[in-house]
């Protein structure tokens, strides 16, 4: 059986490494990514501590691997950090992966945090044993115009500083509005919410218990695909289902394709429970109404319930978490343990 670490708990005050594993958006928006280092200031008491990635661009972090790498390790192995906050996403994390020295990660267990790209990191920290957190970047978790929401508040403040998220309940609003970051002045306007319906669940109403594994769809398709990192299904075995999809806005056909992937390597069947962020459908090029957004939400719903209980009718589904890319927002562990109750409407993330 593979041993967890759940990395040691921060305290208020300490010092979080920022770093940029995927893309270097902080060099293009440097007045989103200085609120976000100010919110970690002063809504959390902790000191950002900017490693030689945070503010590289794009460019130059394409070019460079393995710097993203060592700065994921430095950060790791310096015993003064205790956190290791991600500034963004973006498209090409998979690449750092070969440079990592998994003794160091392993030696030095440390809380990292971060979102959507960021997947590959925290499934290749599963590997390690290592538990992570989807969720609490900088540049939009922290940074999020207006102000922080409360519950990402209290959710991320219990991944920073307790020894499990506990249980959790549905938020009463939402948004997936994106603001303009070429305008500063965006900032401080507070994005527009709607009201949130609850969760939906699927499948069997039986419980459900074991370690997250997942993240952001549209990673863990090259994720897959590139089957180097790839847990054993042995190891899947019993394992809960984390997905959610991007700013990309996939088509039901696109998540049907990739589930069918995913259920043809028998990862579907392995897998006792499935989470499912709640859907992200608009994006700064794709402008729909409130009911073309709901329908986007409700065909992604039905699709990963028919392909999910074709492999597998034996698992409970709970659809439209908060986490990922709409707002607020859950930190879930990855590798932590999560229990899903359809019977009371539950899912909670006790302690590993």
């Amino acid at each position: 059986m593979r041993e967890w670490t759940v990395p040691p708990a921060l305290e208020r005050g300490d010092r979080v490494a920022i770093v940029a594993p995927a893309a270097g958006h902080a060099s293009r928006y440097p007045h989103v990514y200085e609120l976000g280092l100010e919110r970690l200031r002063t809504v959390f008491d902790l000191e950002p501590v900017e490693y030689p990635t945070a503010t590289k661009d794009s460019e130059y972090l394409a070019s460079h691997p393995e710097e993203r790498a060592a700065d994921v390790m430095d950060a790791f192995r310096d015993p003064k950090i205790r956190g290791v906050v991600t500034t963004i996403g973006g498209s090409d994390q998979l690449r750092i992966l070969d440079h990592l020295d998994p003794t160091v990660l392993r030696s030095n267990p440390t809380r990292f945090f971060g979102i959507s790209e960021n997947t590959n990191l925290s499934l290749y920290l599963w590997n390690q044993g290592i538990v992570s957190f989807y969720g609490g970047t900088v540049m939009t978790t922290l940074a999020m115009q207006g102000s922080m929401c409360e519950y990402t508040v209290t959710h991320l403040e219990r991944a920073f500083f307790d020894d499990a998220i506990g249980e959790i309940q549905p938020a009463d609003a939402f948004t997936d509005e994106d603001l303009d970051w070429n305008d500063p002045d965006t900032l401080s306007q507070r994005r527009a919410f709607e009201d949130a319906l609850g969760w939906q669940w699927a499948g069997t109403d039986t419980r459900a218990e074991g370690r997250v594994w997942g993240g952001c769809l549209e990673v863990l398709e090259p994720f897959l695909g590139a089957d180097r990192f790839v847990p054993d299904l042995v190891d899947l075995d019993g394992s809960i289902l984390l997905l959610e999809t991007s700013e990309e806005l996939p088509a039901a056909e696109d998540v049907r394709m990739a589930l069918l992937a995913m259920g043809e390597r028998g990862i579907l069947d392995a897998v006792d429970g499935v989470i499912v962020g709640r859907a992200k459908a608009r994006s700064p090029s794709v402008s729909r109404e409130r009911e073309e957004r709901r329908a986007y939400r409700e065909r992604q719903r039905e699709t990963i319930e028919t392909v999910v209980t074709e492999y597998n009718p034996d698992v409970p589904i709970v659809f439209d978490l908060d986490v990922g890319h709409t707002a607020p927002e859950v930190p879930v562990p990855i590798g932590g343990r999560a229990v899903l109750d359809p019977e009371s409407g539950s899912v909670a993330f006790p302690e590993s």
